[in-house]
């Protein structure tokens, strides 16, 4: 079951952010994401918060993560978009997350299609998304579920991490 996030849903949430993030450390990072710097417990809660996080769930617990907002860094108005569309006509999704243990179970087709639905749901013209350009699981998942490559810049993560990222965008 996939479903907003609640304050107890936040340790699994971590827990699958540093599962991830050893396991790249130590085997190689697709993700381009720093342990202890992003992304992070505070990412959890705040987007917690704001009602934009959300949890896939089984019977053993949390699977799953992503961030669901209609949230566009200043490297997305520099993206040649197909669909041109206002900040409240674009749903984005940010840090699809699973952990190494989760894989091959199609957790990841799972959140993203129901992040299509949710952005349907609102009436969105177009949904976003953006990943590390050395990320080829994820970009293989995005363009299999219909996205389009609309683009790649180079960013500053979080203020913090370097790195060519990929854009991508589906029309509703």
């Amino acid at each position: 079951m996939i479903r907003k996030a609640t304050e107890h849903d936040i340790d699994a949430v971590e827990q699958g952010y540093t599962e991830l993030l050893t396991h790249e450390k130590d085997n190689g990072s697709s993700s381009n994401w720093v342990l202890g710097v992003y992304p992070t417990r505070s990412v959890a809660e705040g987007s917690c918060a704001a009602g934009t996080l959300y949890v896939m769930e089984e019977e053993d617990g949390i699977c799953a993560s992503m961030i669901l907002n209609q949230v566009q860094s200043e490297e997305y108005y520099g993206i040649a978009w197909e669909y041109p569309a206002g900040d409240d006509e674009v749903l984005v999704l940010h840090t699809l997350c699973i952990p190494p243990s989760k894989a091959g179970h199609g957790y990841g087709t799972r959140m993203v299609r129901y992040a299509i639905e949710e952005a349907r749901r609102m009436k969105c013209r177009a949904m976003r998304l953006d990943t590390y350009a050395g990320n080829k699981p994820a970009a293989s998942l995005y363009t299999k579920l219909g996205f389009r490559y609309a683009g790649i810049a180079s960013v500053m993560l979080q203020g913090l991490i370097p790195e060519d990222q990929i854009f991508f965008e589906l029309g509703l």
